[in-house]
């Protein structure tokens, strides 16, 4: 008698929790007599599953972003450097990335960030001396793919002023020209830039430059262009390279700004790395003194040492551009919803977003890799142009499906990925096309060269 009460309370409990106008409402809906008895038909296991299903939702945690998929930067880098890297990142999240796209999008460049980048100490990090940290290739490279993940403007504007500017005097110039510019560069005080493509000269310049030097006494007198200098519009100094007229031998030179018959037109209309200031350089009879000259910059050989610790550097940024795509599209999807859920549930935007992965940790491992070959001195020209071969053509791969996976929305600025589609190109092209650095690589393990 107890148990039967009990039931008709239990019945007469559920009765009164029957919401009957949304119970109208579902019958107009659906067969509420089929629904109970497919129902009923259940396993213990399916009603226990379809009652999950239908309890109350709760906000599912998901794993943080991260691009770093391996964790190579936990494990390579030593505490203090890992302090670094992260110093490094929350600068560029609080300070470049909420005005990077308007710069980008005017072709202008923001030189209020000039001071702060300074305080970070992380000019010339690899050298030693001259007030520079010293640090390893390593750390360089990590610290080049964080910017390139923010922006590859702002990375290839550090590139160009700590990796080729001051690079070319640290390895080619005097100890006096050494103690003269390379203490000021470092605080960013004195900015540069290097001048060795041309309008009519790119991937020819080993034997081919038309910019010439003519040594006249105690100077040089220079005649010739150079054509998509970054920085080369505020440049405190270029390092412009010129093929000597008496020995047709490759020199280099500190040409100052300001100096007569030294004249910058800045490049209009470019679609990509439009906060770099890409200037196109005119020298009619510009003087340059003797103690100007890099003294030991003598063939295009010695320039050719410059570009393979770069390269190198172009190899990560590639990285940064891959990483920074993946994670702004991996957000993307976890936030944006289609047919009531989140696409990044769908199984094609997985496959799309571990492809991107796949690409990234790839080319996370080779620099890894080419940066200690750089750090135990065992870098060739060979390691470098493959590293930017690959990661170049990989960071296409990911920007596209990054583009693809945001649909319309990949093309507005205000979701980055556009910026990184655009900027992958140049990085594709620069420091060496894909083609040039192909023979490179081909040469070294054929044996054979296949340069005209």
């Amino acid at each position: 008698m107890a148990s039967i009460f009990s039931s008709l309370k239990n019945a007469y409990t559920l009765f009164k929790s029957v919401d009957f106008q949304k119970l109208e409402a579902l019958s107009k809906k659906v067969d509420l007599k089929k629904m109970v008895e497919s129902v009923s038909d259940l396993d213990e296991t399916q009603l226990q599953g379809l009652m999950k299903m239908m309890g109350p939702r709760k906000d599912k945690e998901l794993p943080p972003i991260e691009g770093d998929f391996y964790h190579l930067g936990d494990e390579a880098l030593k505490n203090e450097d890992r302090a670094l890297q992260l110093k490094v990142r929350a600068f560029l999240e609080k300070e470049v990335k909420p005005i990077v796209n308007q710069y980008w999008l005017k072709a202008e460049f923001p030189f209020e960030l000039i001071p702060k980048i300074a305080e970070l100490n992380i000019c010339g990090l690899t050298y030693e001396g001259y007030g520079c940290p010293n640090k390893s290739n390593l750390m360089e490279g990590i610290l080049a793919m964080e910017m390139a993940r923010i922006d590859t403007s702002m990375s290839t504007f550090f590139g160009v002023q700590s990796g080729l500017a001051m690079g070319s005097i640290y390895l080619l110039g005097s100890e006096a020209q050494k103690q003269q510019w390379l203490p000021d560069m470092q605080k960013m005080k004195t900015i540069g830039a290097f001048g060795l493509t041309e309008p009519e000269v790119g991937s020819g310049a080993a034997g081919g430059l038309t910019t010439t030097a003519k040594r006249q006494g105690s100077k040089w007198i220079l005649n010739g262009q150079k054509k998509w200098i970054g920085n080369a519009t505020f440049s405190d100094v270029t390092i412009i390279w010129a093929r000597d007229l008496e020995d047709n031998q490759v020199k280099g030179f500190l040409v100052r700004k300001g100096s007569p018959g030294f004249s910058v037109e800045k490049m209009q209309d470019k679609m990509a790395l439009r906060i770099v200031q890409n200037g196109l350089i005119t020298l009619n009879n510009c003087e340059v003194d003797e103690e100007d000259r890099l003294q030991n910059a003598n063939s295009f050989k010695d320039t050719a040492k410059v570009l393979k610790m770069t390269r190198a550097g172009v190899a990560w940024q590639a990285v940064g551009c891959a990483r920074g795509a993946y994670e702004s599209a991996l957000n993307y999807t976890r936030t944006r919803k289609q047919f009531g859920k989140p696409i990044a549930s769908y199984q094609l935007i997985q496959n799309h977003l571990v492809e991107m992965l796949s690409n990234l940790t790839a080319m996370q491992t080779l620099c890894f890799r080419l940066s200690q070959l750089q750090d135990q001195n065992l870098l060739t020209d060979e390691h470098a142009s493959l590293a930017k071969v690959f990661c170049s053509m990989r960071t296409r791969d990911v920007v596209s499906r990054a583009r693809e996976v945001m649909g319309g929305n990949g093309i507005l600025l205000e979701y980055d990925v556009a910026r990184f589609v655009a900027d992958a190109e140049a990085i594709y092209s620069y420091e060496g096309t894909k083609e040039i650095n192909t023979l490179i690589v081909g040469r070294a393990i054929t044996g054979f060269s296949a340069f005209v």
